[in-house]
């Protein structure tokens, strides 16, 4: 059993013996994980399935779809449901709350909304995005609900008022995902415009920016640890980020096609991810407990003679050279089983010169030089001499070429790496000075309000002198 088309969302369940997945083919599927055994498909979403999430006990398996509805499963063989129409349109996420009461569901309908699960009934709305809503979240206390969209913000939703009281809104395209971390502490968004930006909801600050990707994320998952995360792209990789170092340390290639699903399994050990390729991988997590920095290290050995870049040098004092060959490591796995735990890893080196070319000329050279028979004979030592010469000088200029060509190509790599660098700090002080910028119009805006005021009652106050002046006369 597999899906027949594009792979969309993806979830462990809480024992991590189970992984569901939801396809374009509107069919769900429950993965059993233990060796040879069976995987479900369980029909029954009249479209494509964009969402699913298991309960915190593991006893239900909650899908969303285009079909305007919210399907709660019994994760068994029985394959039994219960449907909520949920909305006027598409639904495009689901999740349940860590205790396992309410669903939080969002919608094409521009409404983010909260399910009871014991009674199957429709609890509230939250209502402020102006287009389409892309994806909604519980934090790990369920007292605030996060939601992204298509109308370029993130929304922070307080539970227990049912008010907006944050809007995070430094996006160049949709927003198209968002989460809690494991503590509750911070939110990550990640938006069409190829960036995964991470805020710390306890101060309102952008704490990270991410742009590591060339086409836009889809879809994002924390390790339980908190301190990986893992990214999913169109660009068809995944990229695993160290957040304690606020770097990339892994690309993965596996997909043929954009990636739409990720997720670590609750324990951390594996993550799963899925694609337009209709591929659902399994992966297992080693670099939370593999030293990478001694991989990088052996890496760059490898492929290298050059000293380690400056990395803990964020803000350098003084000009310095940083060397870009081992900024991160990619993995090409090449899948033969899908069902296959872990495939084989092949090492890739970059290379940065071949020497293709110059065994070429050197065999044309040779065929070139033979004896010459018949009457011009006796001038054949002189020509082999003057090319010789001639093959001597060109294959110095092959080797001065080759030699440039490698001191210009690490030169040119080592001044764009330090040109990104620059950019991200130019990034991250732009969203300061917007920050600031928006606080000042925020009290100037105050300030104003306080003029209209004080005018309003100096007002009052001469209309009620005048009025006394009258009645006295």
């Amino acid at each position: 059993l597999c899906h027949k088309d594009v792979v969309s969302c993806a979830d462990f369940s809480p024992n991590n013996k189970q992984l569901a997945t939801g396809s374009c083919d509107k069919n769900l599927m429950i993965w059993n994980l233990t060796p040879k055994a069976r995987a479900f498909r369980f029909v029954g979403h009249t479209d494509i399935i964009t969402g699913v999430h298991f309960s915190p006990s593991g006893s239900l398996v909650a899908s969303s779809s285009r079909d305007q509805t919210v399907r709660l499963w019994t994760p068994s063989i029985k394959g039994e449901s219960t449907v909520f129409k949920a909305h006027t349109a598409s639904v495009r996420s689901v999740q349940f709350s860590s205790d396992g009461q309410r669903l939080v569901t969002a919608s094409d309908d521009k409404s983010v909304k909260v399910w009871g699960v014991e009674r199957k009934k429709f609890l509230y709305s939250l209502s402020r995005h102006t287009n389409w809503v892309r994806c909604a979240r519980f934090s790990p206390d369920g007292r605030l609900v996060a939601s992204c969209g298509d109308d370029r913000t993130v929304r922070l939703w307080d539970t227990s008022s049912r008010q907006c009281i944050n809007i995070f809104t430094d996006y160049g395209g949709s927003a198209t995902f968002v989460d809690f971390n494991s503590s509750g502490t911070c939110i990550a968004s990640s938006g069409a415009d190829n960036t995964l930006k991470i805020w710390d909801i306890r101060t309102n600050k952008l704490i990270q920016h991410y742009r590591v990707h060339s086409a836009g994320v889809n879809c994002f998952s924390f390790h339980p640890s908190g301190n990986y995360l893992i990214s999913g792209s169109s660009d068809s990789t995944m990229k695993i980020l160290d957040l304690l170092e606020g770097r990339l340390i892994y690309t993965l290639h596996g997909h043929k096609g954009p990636v739409l699903a990720v997720a670590f399994s609750r324990d951390g050990g594996l993550f799963a991810s899925g694609g337009a390729d209709s591929q659902v991988l399994m992966w297992k997590t080693n670099f939370d407990s593999l030293n990478y920095r001694d991989l990088l290290s052996r890496h760059s050995r490898r492929v290298t003679p050059d000293p380690l870049p400056h990395l803990m040098d964020i803000y350098p004092r003084s000009p310095h050279r940083h060397n870009a060959q081992n900024g991160t490591v990619e993995i090409n796995p090449i899948v033969a089983d899908t069902q296959s735990g872990d495939p084989q890893v092949v090492e890739v080196g970059r290379v940065l010169f071949s020497t293709a070319d110059v065994r070429s000329h050197d065999r044309a050279t040779n065929g070139r030089d033979q004896p010459i028979s018949g009457p011009g004979r006796t001038h054949t030592r002189h020509r082999e001499e003057e090319d010789e010469d001639q093959e001597e000088r060109f294959a110095g200029g092959m080797t001065a070429s080759r030699e440039e060509r490698s001191g210009i190509q690490s030169s040119l790599t080592s001044t764009l790496e330090n040109i990104v660098q620059q950019l991200d700090i130019l990034t991250q002080t732009v969203a300061v000075l917007e920050e600031r910028l928006t606080l000042t119009e925020d009290k100037l805006r105050t300030c104003l309000d306080n003029q209209v005021l004080l005018l309003q009652q100096t007002h009052q106050v001469d209309g009620s002198d005048e009025e006394a002046e009258g009645s006295s006369v």
